[in-house]
């Protein structure tokens, strides 16, 4: 068939209008809307939709093979430099954006399209606020949208600035061939190699009376091509990605919405595949600088002491619509604007890193930790200062919940705790400053800190890393060398001996109460009465003990006297069963990933003979849960908040560390129950001191609950709480090892 020339003559007629304009017209200052360019310019991409739609699916029309042939964009682009007349870069951005949009054939693999392309990019972003913002942000976001569609595409876009000028000649149309060869002719820096077709010459012809003057802009353009922005040169001398230097400047816009598109562009272009664009990316780019710089800058713009509640309870932020205004805002606070603007910022690092080739987010992640952890957070979270330290606690609290992607948590959870996986020693506990100063908060003379760290600690080990809870906890327990070590011959001895359960705690004879008087003592068989009796199967082949056993221990650890819970309806074991369940099955996805054993490692693997050292964060925990009858209602429930949730992970030397009461500890050492054993023999003596105790702690039970109103003052709160506490978290305690033991044993 013939080709339909009425088409080709109507789009040449259309052209050669808009170039006898600028032979015509002496009045240059006449802004574009007052001439017909604009309509010419319409028409043109009206035919070649309508030549695109007539034929077949990726056959080249002759009206697109004239616009390639007779190098139209370039020529376009030369005209939208000079901005002839005034308005015309916003026109030929508009008709580059729609070319890319409305024809579905690859345009970009031209010669003649991407290296024009190229160069419009490096005309965007250049003046902040001017009146082609709009238009420069819908062109760059067409080509991020095209280079999504087609990754390959990018390499077009990593200019080798040492090849520029040569490659300024050779001017050809790459073959469907040459892209299909494309991954073994792109050179070291990824930049595919262009090679000069034989249509170069026809190419090299004058353009259609073209007046002298575009001629000398073009030329003038050209040797432009050879030169980048200082920022990226002083990066690479080799290369540079302009589409993102110019998506990296309208980051900056004063003008939200075209900030935002520009955010959408750079995340489309840091999930590119490509392993050049991704070096690229990150070693000839500011990427890395403007996200650190722009999050320390939010930082340091908040006010020095912000309400650790408002932190917390600010709305979910989306990066995307950070629109906030101040007027129609009920809960105002002062700096609230500040720190939506700072967390919007955060989450869309967050989401670029999660979004990012796997080289790009590491190296932005190294960048967020190395230039804003440690720069701009870890001073903060060092100093003296009360109200300091409160804030910055807070936001690290709130940056740990916000958190979603994996390499940006692993560079995280280093900031916080450090890379070492080696037990704990207590003469190396200060290795890791700020780990040893953020344990150390926990135990902090101000109640709000105390709380706040603890908070940020239970978050964090709720987050997939498995360093976090090594790092904390399990590198400590690895050896078993909390047990003493006794050979199995002693089975039959485990049975009970003067009517006293082998292996448990006995007060008086525990190395933690030889400070009190053997007279004040209640024995361990009177407070322990309650629990059934020892089967003589005690320890079973598998090293468990029987669990209504371990359930028994924690529910009789606190004496009669000192429950109330029975007399207040709704309090009872069973919630915490549910609540267990579910928290459970929760960790236990968490930790899938980690291959935990199933089993403890066995005793004859274990170097028993070493030392044993819970760790910096267990021992802080343990001495605040020693103290829970004289601390305050809020911070104890803080601290056995986050022992749950410790004693919750399915690990079999935390289980049997924190949640087995028939382990036989070496000696010296603490556990977790003989903490609690030590509380009740503190608790016993001191319940015989304080008249009308049980009615006392009722009323404040029920006054806690809400079923009595606030009366007059009462004697002991502290101590009465205290005791409500503990009870609760034995009750919590026997659920967890009773759900831990019944999912282990389902399977």
């Amino acid at each position: 068939l013939a080709p339909s020339l009425p088409l080709q003559e109507d789009f040449v007629y259309h052209w050669k209008a808009i170039t006898h304009y600028y032979i015509e017209t002496s009045d240059d200052k006449a802004p574009v809307t007052d001439t017909n360019i604009p309509s010419h310019l319409e028409q043109m991409l009206d035919i070649l939709v309508q030549e695109e739609n007539e034929r077949e699916s990726g056959e080249t029309g002759p009206c697109m093979e004239y616009l390639l042939h007779h190098k139209i964009l370039e020529t376009l682009y030369t005209l939208g430099k000079a901005d002839c007349p005034p308005g015309m870069k916003q026109q030929v951005l508009a008709f580059y954006t729609k070319l890319l949009g409305r024809i579905r054939q690859p345009l970009l693999p031209h010669i003649n399209v991407h290296r024009p392309v190229q160069k419009l990019i490096r005309l965007c972003g250049e003046v902040l606020a001017t009146p082609t913002e709009n238009e420069e942000i819908q062109f760059l976001c067409i080509v991020c949208a095209k280079l999504k569609q087609d990754p390959y595409l990018v390499n077009f876009f990593l200019e080798n600035k040492l090849k520029a000028m040569a490659l300024q000649g050779s001017a050809s149309v790459i073959t469907e061939d040459m892209i299909k060869d494309h991954e073994s002719m792109t050179t070291d820096t990824g930049q595919p190699e262009e090679t000069p077709g034989a249509a170069g010459a026809e190419h090299m012809e004058k353009e259609d009376e073209l007046p002298q003057q575009a001629e000398e802009l073009s030329f003038s353009l050209d040797e432009l091509n050879v030169t980048s922005s200082p920022e990226s040169s002083t990066a690479c001398p080799n290369q540079d990605y302009n589409l993102v230097n110019s998506l990296l400047n309208l980051t900056k816009s004063p003008d939200g919405r075209i900030a935002v598109k520009a955010c959408e562009g750079l995340m489309l272009l840091v999930s590119l595949p490509e392993p050049a664009a991704a070096k690229c990316l990150t070693q000839s780019t500011c990427l890395c600088e403007l996200l650190t710089d722009r999050l320390a800058t939010l930082y340091k713009a908040l006010p020095q002491s912000l309400d650790p509640l408002d932190i917390e309870t600010v709305e979910a932020i989306n990066w995307g619509l950070d629109s906030y205004s101040h007027k129609e805002d009920a809960s105002a606070f002062p700096g609230k604007r500040a720190l939506i603007s700072f967390l919007s910022w955060f989450d869309y690092c967050d989401q670029l890193i999660k979004e990012a080739q796997k080289t790009t987010a590491v190296a932005m992640a190294k960048a967020v930790r190395e230039r804003f952890f440690i720069d701009v957070m870890e001073p903060q979270l060092m100093q003296t200062s009360e109200i300091g330290i409160l804030t910055s606690t807070a936001l690290l609290h709130r940056i740990v919940r916000q958190v979603t992607s994996d390499v940006l948590l692993q560079e995280l959870v280093y900031f916080i705790l450090g890379e070492h996986r080696e037990p704990e020693t207590l003469a190396d506990i200060n290795r890791h400053p700020l780990r040893h100063r953020l344990i150390e908060h926990c135990d902090h003379i101000s109640d709000e800190i105390s709380i706040m760290t603890l908070r940020m600690f239970e978050h964090l080990l709720q987050k997939p890393n498995e360093h976090i809870l090594y790092n904390l906890v399990l590198r400590n327990l690895e050896e078993r060398n909390y047990m003493e070590y006794k050979p199995p011959c002693q089975e039959d001895k485990d049975v009970v001996e003067n009517g006293q359960i082998a292996g448990a705690v006995d007060l008086e004879e525990d190395p933690l109460f030889t400070d009190l008087s053997p007279d004040n003592i209640l024995s361990a068989q009177e407070w322990l009465s309650a629990s059934p009796p020892v089967s003589p199967e005690h320890p079973k082949n598998d090293g468990k003990t029987e669990v209504h056993k371990i359930v028994n221990s924690f529910l009789c650890l606190v004496p009669d006297e000192a429950k109330s819970s029975y007399h207040v309806e709704g309090t009872g074991y069973d919630t915490y069963l549910r609540d267990a369940h579910r928290q459970f099955r929760d960790y236990c996805v968490i930790c899938l990933r980690w291959e935990w054993p199933g089993s403890p490692r066995s005793l004859e693997k274990c170097n028993l003979e070493a030392s044993f050292f819970e760790g910096h964060f267990l021992k802080v925990l343990f001495e605040r849960m020693g103290r829970i009858l004289d601390q305050p209602y809020d911070v104890n429930l803080q601290v056995t908040s986050v022992l749950s949730k410790l004693s919750l992970f399915p690990h079999p030397h935390i289980h049997e560390y924190l949640l087995d009461p028939y382990v036989n500890l070496a000696s010296g050492c603490k556990s977790l129950f003989s903490v609690i054993v030590r509380v009740v023999g503190d608790l016993m003596v001191r319940i015989q001191r304080i008249p009308d105790f049980t009615p006392k702690l009722l009323l404040v039970r029920k006054r806690l609950l809400g079923l009595e109103p606030e009366g007059p003052i009462i004697d002991h709160m502290t101590l009465l709480e205290g005791v409500i506490v503990l009870e609760e978290f034995c009750k919590e305690l026997a659920a967890i090892a009773f759900v831990k033991y019944h999912t282990s044993a389902t399977p």
